[in-house]
């Protein structure tokens, strides 16, 4: 099936809001949010668009980044927001983004951002198309319009780790 023939989606159809209290449990000793909770947060948000986008299973292709930009206090709610921003033939760009608010005065900060890339699988577990995405909003616009040159960058990284890894993949 070629991706012309598969109707496109609306990105509101893929949004996904996750939202959680930081208990002290999820800090580190500075009492705040540990950074590999967010980005596992991040993943399964990321999952959930990716896959209601396709309708077929998915998995992370990569992380292009999680820019941590301020702290998530404990006693803090942490609210992640995903959607499918652009797609090529079988995979899907996501944006995340990290949200903290202060549950006694309502301030709301943006703690971090991420892109993630995604590719839906068939029965087989083989790349299969996935519809096209249309940008509604100027947020949503913005992000697909810029999506290809980080998909550029993404390439070119993926190359560079193939390298890295064939030079120093294996340690005896």
């Amino acid at each position: 099936m070629t991706q012309q023939t598969i109707q496109a989606k609306y990105v509101r159809e893929s949004r996904t809001i996750k939202e959680s209290m930081v208990l002290p449990p999820d800090t580190n000793h500075h009492g705040t949010m540990f950074g590999g909770e967010v980005m596992a947060y991040i993943d399964d948000v990321a999952t959930i668009a990716a896959t209601k986008h396709a309708r077929h299973p998915v998995v992370t292709a990569s992380t292009d980044s999680v820019d941590f930009l301020h702290p998530i206090k404990a006693g803090y709610a942490v609210r992640l927001e995903s959607f499918v921003t652009w797609t090529h033939k079988t995979s899907m760009e996501i944006f995340v983004r990290i949200v903290s608010e202060d549950l006694l005065t309502g301030e709301k900060i943006v703690c971090a951002t991420s892109f993630l890339t995604f590719v839906a699988l068939d029965e087989a577990g083989k790349p299969i198309s996935v519809p096209p995405i249309v940008p509604e909003t100027p947020e949503e616009i913005a992000l697909h319009e810029s999506a290809p040159r980080r998909a550029s960058a993404r390439r070119e990284r993926r190359s560079e780790s193939k390298v890295f890894a064939a030079e120093f993949g294996i340690v005896n």
